[in-house]
């Protein structure tokens, strides 16, 4: 008997709270994917007794009911009918999940993803910069050499032209024009400009008048070198106005308005809203400095909330208060110390997240930059790794607090300015004070951030530990079985590998739930096939859904129609949100158990969003 899309359509709707319980709705190749407002309204078990569909699982904020290939995109379109809404795209439905999460979540997320891909721009351009400053300092003849002068040049590079990679890779994440990003960017570090970095020195600073009507407008001429929010803040505001303007202006006048509308309204929004708030902040912030550094508290609070000024790029200020402490006869500069504490603190921080981290991607960025921040140059670490985990900073700012507590009480001072970190020995007056004052925060810093940190989960409770793995050995050496250009998918538990058109149930058999393989076990655990996040586990236990790079989507259901045995003979080692590493134990199942109530025990091992891959490949050796 055919099936009635309407009728289906209409039964997912009131089983999942009615049309205002939905945020967004979309469709692949054979899952209706569904972002619900309240969970609590969904009636799981009627949706799982709808005609047509053929099952339904929980990842990444989505409620996705299996209906099938050539049928789920006639259900949709009566879905839509039903529902009164427009089509939509996997990547409206990503994104409508996402805006799901909490706005501090959102945001970290979106400095994470407009740094990860510049990352190994800054971590090489921060590790040169401290080897060469360090170099200058340490063989002065070498600072007044051509060689200096062209090495300095290429390692300032990315950091002197930093607005405008950040402003390029906000375009992309906002989803705006790269090109009119990289425009902002460059108007922001304009030549015309006096650079952010000399600006405190300056006696007068010139200015901009805009006469609006009857009112003046003054606008210094100050660029934004070194900072990176207000980079983010502009190009988001442009991306968005982009967007609205494609949507309003005429198609034929499009590709000259929108443009010239966009980078002028952009601009202007920058240096009269954007600078003037970022021009107060610097001060505000300059003169509560003057005023901490004063007493070894005050120098507390100043380690502690020193990487944030880094994140807001109004560190660069500093120097007039170390100018200044220089300036007066028999002067010393305290503030360096401080500075070395927070700087030396978040390369503590940093390194032990390299150190711990099992994701060679993590570990990769985390090593290179931690010997950057320890070297004074401290965007790498904070931006590609502490800010991004979040934790780690935290542990940073403890550090940093100690160490500087511990500067201002033993009158640590140096005799000049621009360095610190390893490279500030060569200034400092105290070098057995100064060491112990990088072995404290740094050490802090360290531990804290070696304890705090969950590998790739800044927003997530700490992971409870997995039950031991037993045969880990084994478990290291299980062969791939599923390929694409997502990545690879190990097998999950040991056993004879099957495909998936072999598996004792049709469902699974025809691929309706996505490719991949059938094993059956000669043992009863299962283990994790990828690096992921647990996205669903069955009440039933029986079944554990697992989210991995390049959102791949994994499905692990041990036995067929097990669900019927609601739980007996199953144990889960993890919950739904857990971060889990390939080969960690994930679950116990009685074999007998499954056999005495007359199920097959085939583990089925899915890629369950298969059709959005290239290049899927399954077999052991894939």
């Amino acid at each position: 008997m055919a099936l009635d899309y309407r009728k289906c359509a209409e039964e997912i709707v009131s089983h999942i709270g009615g049309r205002e319980n939905i945020t967004q709705a979309a469709h692949c190749a054979t899952r209706l994917r569904l972002v619900i407002k309240d969970n609590g309204k969904v009636d799981k078990k009627a949706l799982e007794n709808v005609d047509g569909v053929k099952g339904m699982f929980e990842n990444n904020g989505q409620l996705q009911l299996i209906i099938g290939t050539g049928t789920v995109n006639k259900v949709y379109a009566e879905f839509l009918s039903v529902t009164g809404m427009t089509e939509a795209t996997k990547d409206d439905v990503k994104a409508a999940a996402a805006a799901g999460q909490p706005v501090w979540k959102r945001i970290l997320k979106a400095v994470g993803d407009v740094f990860v891909p510049i990352l190994p721009a800054i971590v090489a351009s921060g590790l040169m910069m401290g080897f060469v400053e360090a170099m200058g300092k340490v063989y002065p003849e070498f600072a007044n050499t051509s060689w200096y002068d062209f090495l300095d040049m290429v390692a300032n590079t990315a950091f002197a032209y930093l607005p405008v990679i950040v402003a390029i890779s906000a375009a992309r994440v906002f989803g705006g024009n790269t090109f009119l990003g990289a425009v902002i960017g460059l108007a922001m570090i304009h030549a015309n400009l006096v650079n952010a970095w000399v600006v405190g020195t300056m006696s007068q600073i010139p200015t901009w008048d805009f006469r609006i009507l009857n009112f003046i407008i003054n606008v210094q001429k100050v660029g934004y070198q070194g900072h990176v929010i207000p980079v983010i803040i502009s190009v988001w505001f442009m991306c968005g106005l982009e967007k609205w303007l494609h949507k309003h202006v005429p198609e034929m006048i499009d590709l000259f308005v929108v443009p010239f509308t966009t980078v002028l309204v952009t601009t202007f929004f920058t240096f009269t809203i954007i600078g003037p708030i970022f021009s107060q902040l610097e001060t505000w912030v300059l003169e509560a400095a003057k005023i901490l550094v004063k007493n070894p508290i005050g120098s507390g609070v100043m380690g502690a909330i020193y990487p944030w000024t880094v994140v807001m790029g109004l560190h660069h200020m500093y120097n007039v208060i170390e100018a200044g402490m220089l300036s007066v006869e028999g002067g010393l500069n305290t503030w360096m110390p401080i500075a070395s504490a927070a700087n030396f603190a978040q390369f503590g921080a940093c390194l032990a997240v390299g150190l711990k981290a099992r994701n060679n991607r993590t570990k990769v960025v985390a090593i290179p930059s931690s010997l950057s921040a320890a070297l004074g140059i401290t965007e790498p670490a904070i931006f590609g790794i502490n800010l991004r985990f979040f934790k780690p900073i935290i542990a940073g700012m403890i550090g940093g607090t100690i160490g500087a507590i511990y500067g201002a009480f033993s009158g640590i001072g140096a005799a000049a300015y621009g360095v610190t970190g390893i490279p500030g020995y060569l200034t400092i007056q105290q070098p057995v004070q100064y060491s112990i004052l990088l072995a404290i925060s740094g050490g802090i810093a360290f531990v804290l951030s070696w304890i705090m940190w969950k590998e790739e989960a800044p927003e997530v409770e700490a992971v409870p530990e997995a039950a031991p793995v037993e045969s880990q050995e084994k478990v290291l050496e299980f062969a791939t079985v599923i390929t694409s250009s997502a990545g690879d998918i190990a097998q999950c538990t040991a056993g004879k590998v099957i495909p998936y058109t072999e598996i004792p149930d049709p469902t699974f058999a025809a691929g309706t739930l996505g490719q991949g393989v059938g094993i059956q076990p000669e043992e009863g655990f299962v283990y994790a096939p990828i690096d992921g996040e647990i996205s669903s586990v069955a009440e039933s236990k029986h079944a554990i859904g697992i989210s991995g790079a390049n959102d791949m989507e994994v499905l692990i259901h041990v036995g067929v129609d097990t669900v019927e045995m609601k739980g007996d003979g199953f144990e889960d080692f993890v919950k739904e949100g857990d971060k889990v590493k390939k080969g960690q134990k994930i679950m116990k199942f009685d074999r007998e158990k499954i056999k005495a109530a007359g199920h097959p025990d085939t583990v089925v091992l899915l890629l369950t969003n298969s059709d959005d891959y290239e290049n899927v490949k399954i077999g052991v050796n894939a």
